[in-house]
């Protein structure tokens, strides 16, 4: 099976799906071999792993696209990633999906919001006016080779212009005809809920943990009507804090020995990365 068509049946099942998001092809195994169905590019992770920069639309289309194909290369689930704004116009939009596809992705978000733009859970965005976001995401569409790549239409416009508006726009993206449509930044419950009464399509939630919106559980946000959440940054926080306080003891130590338990073995490391299969593949081909 594809794994486009795979995604789409996952956010079309009866259960939620939740995608953790990664950045590199290491983490993105980690995902795989936990168990999950699908994995997240966050935007966010690739610019703060691969320039140690924030997210201030700071990345090139070239540098998503070629991390992006990195990660689906690593792993069997399906990926599915941020885009950003498409990096342009309509035509750099058709462009942009073009290029996911070739890169092994199942599906992509675009957003609304102004060149340069920012961090969903930041203040001071700018989003472009309804009928050019609206033909953005038509040109999306018309792009796609393969009928079941995903099409993501993303909204900031709760930050920039107010919850109102950030329904009116999910309900007009939905009715251009994407697949999901995804509402950044509601700041509570109430407002989570009346997205899922709102808008008539699959859902996608964002879970930025000590960000605008509540974190909710899996169970709580399917019944509020959601289809699909991420959670772009969990992995990056929960490894920059161990990461931190692993090397601050090592520093104060002058040895690892007493965080051994902390870590993985050597065997367990290129287990994530797939060794054995190498091996067997350099015997069969005399490597």
């Amino acid at each position: 099976m594809r794994k486009t068509t795979r995604l789409r049946q996952l956010i079309e099942g009866k259960q939620i799906l939740i995608a953790p998001g990664a950045y590199d092809p290491y983490l993105a195994r980690c995902v795989q071999i936990a168990g999950f169905d699908a994995v997240y590019m966050t935007g966010a992770g690739v610019s703060h792993s691969s320039l140690g920069m924030p997210d201030l639309g700071l990345l090139t289309f070239s540098e998503m696209v070629d991390r992006a194909a990195r990660i689906a290369d690593a792993v069997e689930i399906p990926l599915f990633a941020d885009a950003d704004t498409g990096y342009g116009n309509a035509l750099n939009v058709m462009r942009t999906v073009r290029a996911y596809e070739r890169a092994g992705v199942a599906g992509l978000h675009i957003e609304d919001q102004e060149m340069p733009k920012k961090c969903g859970h930041f203040d001071e965005k700018r989003v472009i006016p309804l009928p050019e976001m609206l033909g953005k995401l038509k040109a999306a569409l018309d792009a796609r080779t393969d009928p079941d790549f995903i099409v993501i239409a993303r909204t900031d416009a709760r930050t920039a212009l107010g919850f109102s508006e950030a329904l009116e726009r999910g309900q007009a993206f939905a009715e251009v005809g994407v697949d999901m449509v995804f509402v950044e930044s509601p700041t509570s419950e109430d407002e989570l809920a009346q997205v899922g009464q709102a808008i008539h399509k699959p859902l996608l939630a964002n879970m930025v943990e000590t960000g605008k919106t509540p974190i909710l559980p899996a169970e709580r946000l399917q019944a509020l009507g959601f289809a699909a959440a991420i959670y772009p940054g969990a992995l990056g926080r929960f490894i920059g804090k161990q990461v931190l306080e692993f090397l601050r003891r090592f520093r104060t130590e002058g040895t690892t020995l007493s965080q051994m338990e902390r870590m993985l073995s050597f065997t367990e490391q290129n287990e994530i990365v797939d060794l054995p299969r190498f091996k067997e593949l350099a015997k069969k081909y005399g490597g």
